[in-house]
């Protein structure tokens, strides 16, 4: 059994067990949250919400919270001597997937 889950404006495939980086969520490490925005069970049966399923939840564990490797982000202009350079690095929150209600 597998789920289609929405979380920080991006949508992410998980089973039981699935390890997942997704944005910063605001709850402890070894806490449970519940993502209640599932678009979709599939397996024997599939289930297709619109554009979410009612009742249907995924729990998972907080694991850690990290930051992601810097990227660099420069921007030059042609025929000016103007340049910018930036760096960032993207809040993460790690999750282990428990169980698929649905």
């Amino acid at each position: 059994m597998y789920a289609i889950i929405e979380t920080g404006g991006k949508q992410y495939r998980v089973q039981e067990g699935t390890r997942l980086a997704v944005e910063k969520l605001t709850a402890q490490a070894g806490s449970e949250i519940i993502l209640d925005r599932v678009l979709l069970i599939g397996g024997t049966e599939c289930k297709v919400g619109a554009p979410y399923l009612a009742g249907a939840s995924v729990t998972a564990e907080v694991t850690e919270h990290g930051r992601g490797p810097k990227i660099k982000v420069f921007k030059r202009w042609r025929r000016n001597d103007s340049r910018k350079l930036r760096g960032h690095r993207q809040d993460f929150t790690a999750l282990r997937v428990k169980s698929i209600n649905g």
